[in-house]
Order: structure tokens, then C-alpha cells, then sequence
């Protein structure tokens, strides 16, 4: 089992950044890959970025690898996802999740093994 809590979450202006924080912890957490969720207001759910903890190797969707970073800070077993440029369409709950691979389409459609509680991200003016 793999425990993800997730903070950061809060309001900001267009325009602005924030970082939000994944705190992972379990047997083995180094051996997952780590990535970020957007779920709307509305209920829909997007990949964002994943990175494997063992060699740093990052995926992203395309719509967000300009302004997001994900990193990781394995001293302290906590994912980053640096948000730069935010824009009110990045508004909603925001989940970590672990999965055993990096590569492929698990991350795309959802297909992880643990999810965290998300943390709320609100972007207005």
C-alpha cells in the first residue's frame, strides 16, 4: 500500500503560480511512479504529469508541459507540482497518484493503483 496526501491547494489570480506538495509514504512508495490529476467542476478528470521516482523520467500532456513541472524531493518522499501561468480553466481538485509503471497509456485513461484525497485549486479574478 502507497499513502498519498496532497497540499498546496489554494486561490490565485490569473496569471499567478502556486506549488501544490504529495506527501507519499508505504512499502516500496520508491518503486512507483508519481503523477498529478485535474479534475474539473464538472467532474472530468486529466492526466497531467507522472515522474518515475528512481530515475526522475517525466511524462506530460501536452495542453500543460509549458506551464507544470513535476519533481520529486526523495529525501523527504514529497512530489511537487510546480504551477506557473495558471489560468481559470486549472481551477478544481487536483489528486496525486502512484502507479507501478511511467510509460504507456495507464496514465492517460486513469489506470493508477493509488489515489490520493485532492486538494482544491481555485484560479479567479
Amino acid at each position: 500500500q502507497v499513502q498519498l496526501v496532497e497540499s498546496g491547494g489554494k486561490s490565485v489570480q490569473p496569471g499567478g503560480s502556486l506549488r501544490l506538495s504529495c506527501a507519499v509514504s508505504g512499502e516500496h512508495f520508491e518503486t512507483y511512479s508519481m503523477g498529478w490529476f485535474h479534475q474539473t467542476p464538472a467532474g472530468e478528470r486529466e492526466f497531467l504529469a507522472a515522474i518515475r521516482w528512481s530515475s526522475g523520467d517525466t511524462v506530460y500532456q501536452d495542453s500543460v508541459k509549458d506551464r507544470f513541472t513535476i519533481s520529486t524531493d526523495g529525501a523527504r518522499g514529497t512530489v511537487h507540482l510546480q504551477m506557473n501561468n495558471v489560468k481559470l480553466e486549472d481551477t478544481g481538485v487536483y489528486f496525486c497518484a502512484a502507479a507501478s509503471v511511467l510509460y504507456g497509456s495507464r496514465w492517460f485513461t486513469g489506470e493508477v493503483d493509488f489515489w490520493g484525497q485532492g486538494t482544491q485549486v481555485t484560479v479567479s479574478s
